[in-house]
Parts: structure tokens; sequence; C-alpha cells
């Protein structure tokens, strides 16, 4: 295979201007995650003082000592909903891919430190999400459960949709996907579901309360009058109602617990190991510099492409027929892949080669990684005379109906309809990233406030108006303001149209995580039932 030749000078003053700006980037979503750490932190003698460890502590006593954690959506409902400053982002749930036991699961838990763990749009959609990678990707799921249920400030936005939770739960279960779920605390009303649709339930002695209505409620709805103990502490789940599997001493006690339990599942690797594997031929770091710090200036994606895969070697497909849109194939860190970038917009020669070469992946079972970084598909006279929307559909039916795993990368700009082209979210792609100088719009903010100039200006004169421009610079300044507001990473992640941003430099780590974890899935071979495990 023929090894990538960089042009790319890290000497050069561009280089260096790059690599500042997407440093800065970096530093930005670094420090937004730091602020909801430390606004964890602050918790901690409220937790100490019940015997009880933070979450971020919880999960990492469940995970494997030294084993690699993928984090997931850690900035779900940034500055969304009750998140005024930032410190509320990841919409009340830790959560990401790691080892138990050996195993690698979905793990998630429940921020308590944050507002008691309740739910909030975003966290009921980041849960949602995590229950379909777990589905797909066939991991078990391992929650550390404590939880006040619903932010009652936003209860309508989240009863009707709460209840597909409990769906793909009891649809994991009957799937053949194990969960394990530890109570650490509270579990109230529909979050006592949670726990009782898992197969495997663990709760922590004089600290787990699962119950549909708590002592207050109760006593306003009948006149009956029990304590949280007799109504739903943790000794009466395990030992009179059964909802219970264990009971245990305190919240180490309870993970221990998980972990042991995971390992008597006996889930083994499906997929073979990938073989030895060579590094890139340059250094990942340069990834920094390869982006142009202004997005209007072009750059060669196959720049990126050789700081990711094994050995910088790449197959070029049909390069002399179309170079806007990049297609090949290699392999990173063993496991093979079909690449597909973007060197600008999506030609209609462009969409016939990417739809050819995904058929050709599809046929070989090759799984696909996507580098976002196009305005979209060509417009014009001759685009459209030499079919641009017919092979774009084609392209579009390729991207949707291709059976093997499909990551996406947003390594820069993500536009119209190429960002659907490209597997974005509405693609379902299996993974999708975000590098944090991306964007993600129907257009860029500046053409759309010259879109909606035009179309005011013409149905002014229409209507027999002379045109004014003050009001016109207006809408057209403020249209595109408001479109670049909302097209950045941050305000991208925070809504799930990806599963996180990433440091550009963990691309290949990140890629190659991802690929392993979906080369495992499709070669396991589940046992389903009917209805899921039901304690009968």
């Amino acid at each position: 295979m023929t090894v990538i030749e960089s042009a790319l000078d890290t000497q050069s003053k561009e280089y260096r201007q790059n690599r500042d700006a997407l440093l800065a980037a970096v530093a930005e979503f670094r420090g937004i995650e730091k602020t909801v750490m430390d606004a964890t932190e602050s918790k901690r003698p409220k937790f100490e003082k019940r015997g009880q460890l933070l979450p971020n502590e919880r999960i990492a006593r469940l995970l494997d000592p030294g084993s690699p954690f993928l984090s997931l959506m850690n900035l779900a409902g940034f500055k969304m909903h009750d998140d005024k400053d930032g410190t509320e982002a990841g919409g009340g749930v830790i959560a990401g891919i790691g080892y138990v036991s050996g195993v690698r699961c979905l793990v998630t838990a429940s921020n308590s430190a944050i507002k008691g763990g309740t739910v909030t749009p975003s966290g009921l959609h980041k849960t949602l999400r995590l229950q379909r990678i777990a589905l797909e990707n066939k991991l078990p799921v391992v929650s550390l459960s404590e939880s006040g249920g619903a932010n009652l400030n936003y209860a309508a936005d989240v009863f009707v949709e709460g209840a597909r939770t409990f769906a793909n739960q009891a649809r994991l279960s009957a799937a053949g996907v194990p969960q394990i779920t530890v109570v650490h605390g509270n579990a109230t009303a529909g979050g006592a579901y949670q726990p009782g649709l898992s197969d495997y339930v663990i709760v922590v002695r004089n600290r787990a309360k699962m119950f549909l209505a708590g002592p207050p409620l109760l006593k306003a709805a009948t006149g009956e009058v029990a304590t949280d103990e007799e109504l739903g502490g943790a000794e009466m789940h395990a030992g009179i109602a059964g909802t219970a599997e264990y009971l245990v001493e305190n919240d180490a006690d309870g993970i221990r617990q998980a972990r042991e339990l995971m390992k008597m599942l006996g889930w083994q690797r499906a997929a073979e190991p990938a073989p030895a594997h060579q590094a890139p031929a340059y250094d990942p770091e340069e990834l920094l510099g390869v982006i142009p710090a202004d997005s209007k200036k072009p750059y060669d994606v196959r720049e990126v492409i050789a700081r990711v895969v094994d050995g910088s070697e790449f197959l070029d497909f049909k390069s002399e027929w179309d170079n806007a849109t990049v297609c090949g194939w290699s392999t990173i860190e063993g496991k093979p892949v079909g690449i597909i970038g973007n060197n600008g917009p999506i030609t209609p020669r462009g969409a016939a080669k990417a739809a050819q070469f995904i058929q050709l992946c599809d046929q070989t079972r090759r799984p696909l990684l996507f580098l976002h970084n196009t305005t979209g598909f060509m417009v014009g006279t001759d685009a459209e005379q030499n079919g641009v929307i017919k092979h774009g559909s084609k392209m579009l039916q390729a991207v949707a109906n291709a059976r093997v795993a499909k990551i996406s990368v947003v390594i820069g700009g993500s536009y119209g309809a190429g960002n659907y082209a490209m597997c974005g979210r509405g693609l379902d792609p299996r993974f999708i990233f975000a590098w944090p100088n991306s964007k993600v719009a129907v257009m860029g903010g500046q053409q759309a406030g010259t879109v909606l100039r035009i179309v005011a200006e013409a149905k002014q004169r229409a209507s027999g108006i002379e045109p004014d421009e003050k009001v016109l610079d207006m809408l057209q300044q403020s249209t595109a303001q408001k479109l670049d507001s909302q097209s950045t990473a941050l305000y991208g992640t925070a809504r799930l149209w990806d599963d996180g941003i990433i440091d550009p430099r963990d691309t290949r780590k990140v890629v190659a995580y991802a690929l392993d974890v979906c080369a495992d899935a499709d070669q396991r071979q589940l046992h389903p039932n009917a209805f899921g495990i039901a304690r009968l």
C-alpha cells in the first residue's frame, strides 16, 4: 500500500497559527469538563458525611485499573435547561465504554452530586442514546444509580419520552444483553423501574431506597404513614419484596459485587484480536496544525489520514476521477477500514464515486470511517445538469443502507446535505465524534444572511416598497450571527449531535477503540428470549 507523502510544513507560521487556534479550542472544552468535575468535587464533604463515594469515584472503582475508558457525551445539555454556567453539563449522567472484570461494558453513573442526579430532557436523550449504543454493540450495562427521578421543572418534557428508557431496558434484556444496577441511594417514582428492569440489582444497606411514592406522597395520597426503610429500604427489597438480588454494606461493597457478577457472566471476547500494526509515519501531535484556522482555506484530508492510519499507508480509490471526495482503504491499529473524506464540496462525480466505494466496502464487510469537512453538495447549473441530485441520492442510499459499521468524525465543516451524505447523526453512524473546531449547520452564517437578505429585498420590491438598506443589513447580520452561534462544536455536542468532542490528537485511539467495539459486536452471538428476565 502507498505511504502518504505529507506536504505539511510544521515550521511554518501558518502551521503555528493553526495549532494555536486548535489548542485554544481543546482548552475550552476541557475547561468545561473540569468545571463540572469541580462542581462535583465541591460536594465531597456531604458525600463523606453519608459514608458515600462521589459518582466519578464509583466509576473509577468499577473499572479495571489502567484499562481504556471512552467517555461519551460529557457535555450533553451544556448551557441548556437549568445549566446557566456549564457546571451541569453531562445531563446528570456520567457514561462511557470501559472494562469491568475484563469485560468491555457500557458504564453509567447518576451524577447525584449535581442536583441529586435528577433527569433533564438532555439527560433523557443521552440515556436513550446510551441504550442504543449498548444494543447495537451488544455491550453489557453496569449502572450506578442514585437519582431523584425527573427534574420537575421539565416534567412535561421527560414524562412521555421517558417511557422509552424502560422499553429499551426490557428490549436489551430480551435481546440477551445483561444489565447490572447498583442502587447507591434514592430511586424514586419512575426511577424505581430502572433497577427494577435490570437483570441484577444490588442495594446498599441503609442508603438505597426504591419506591413509587415516598413517605410524604404516600401520606398525602392515602393517609398511610411509613418510614423510608419500611416503604422501600434496601433490607426490605432484598429480604421481603425480592426486588434486589444482593444486599451490600456500602458503595465500595456494591461495586465489588457488580464486578463479581460481571466476571460470573462468562462474557468472552467474540472477535479475533487485531494483528500487529505500525504507528503512523507522522506524529499525531501534528494534527493540531493540519486544519486551517481560517475555514475558507483548503487543505488535503490525506494529511489527516496520514496521522491516523497504520504506517500512514492509504490505497486511494479513483483519485484521478474526482479529488474533492477522497476515498480509500487502510487499517487503524490493525483493523481494516474504508475511509471517505472531503477536500471540498461533493460533486456529482464525487457522490457517484463515494456510492460505489461504500458498496465495495459493504461487499467485503469493511467498516467505514467518514471524516467530515465539506460545504455540502456542489450547486450551480453545471452540477444540476450533471445529475448532482441523482448522484447525491445514490450516495445517500449507499450510506443509509450499508450493513457495515459506520463511524464519523467531524473534523471541520459539515454543512447542508453534505452532513447527511457523510453519515451525520441522522444517518445513524454506530459512533460519531467531533473535533472542537468543527461546525455543523444547514449552511454557513454568511450564506444564510445573504439568502434572507435577497429574499426580503425581492419581497419588498414585489410589494412596491423601496428596500431599507439599514434594515436589510441588520437582517443579514443578525441571521449570520444566529447561525454561526448555532453551528459550533459546543452547541452541537450539547444537543447530542455527536457522542462527544475529542482532542484531535486522540483521533486514532478513539476510532481504533470504536472499530474494535464494532468488530466484537458483529461477531457476537446473543441468546435472546421473548420478554426479558422477570422476577417471577
